[in-house]
């Protein structure tokens, strides 16, 4: 029996992640509304605690750093003019910081983040964030049709327990590694350590 390969894998492409000062920082839904309520991730805390982490690195290391965040209705989830779509405490932008405001789940969507990354002139991008099957999947699979090299912090990113339309649920934990194996077959790296993300 042989061992799976990604499409990357059997492609031959460098899945070695970029260093962090030679990539941009794509921070995504890093907001309140994550921590409780309807829409509230089991894991969120301890990949909030990464993707922290992540950004401390970044800043130090002279990386862009862009923060995207969903806009809901006023009133409804991720409404921003509520503490429920706020950034969560300790990662708010810093003055120079990009904030892109959206309204799908790909950040990319009728927002500015294209033009701001290319800008940069930087093709490698890193993602964190909220949640992982869901704005980071969207975000990456159309960073892939725009050129970008996109790497993801596994540890800075978590999704929720979902329905399996059959009256079951999927774990939360089983539906990120499942996303982020999609990913890896053809549209990002995985860093699964951030190791390589010094």
């Amino acid at each position: 029996m042989t061992t799976a390969k990604t499409l990357l894998q059997l492609a031959g492409a460098d899945l070695s992640p970029p260093r962090l000062r030679d990539a941009c920082l794509v921070l995504i839904d890093l907001q309140n509304e994550y921590l409780s309520g309807p829409a509230a991730v089991p894991n969120a805390e301890a990949a909030i605690g990464n993707a922290a982490r992540l950004l401390s690195r970044a800043r130090e290391s002279g990386a862009p750093v862009f923060h995207v965040a969903h806009r809901g209705r006023p009133g409804g989830l991720f409404d921003r003019d509520a503490n429920r779509g706020r950034f969560v405490e300790g990662l708010a932008p810093l003055p120079g910081e990009p904030v892109i405001e959206k309204t799908l789940p790909n950040a990319f969507a009728g927002t500015e983040l294209q033009r701001l990354l290319a800008a940069t002139g930087r093709t490698n991008i890193v993602l964190a964030g909220l949640m992982t099957h869901m704005c980071v999947s969207s975000t990456a699979r159309a960073a892939l049709d725009l050129g970008f090299r996109t790497t993801i912090d596994a540890n800075s990113c978590a999704t929720r327990d979902l329905p399996d339309g059959r009256g079951g649920t999927i774990a939360a934990k089983t539906v990120h590694d499942v996303a982020l194996a999609e990913l890896s077959d053809r549209f990002a790296i995985i860093a699964y350590d951030g190791e390589a993300l010094l």
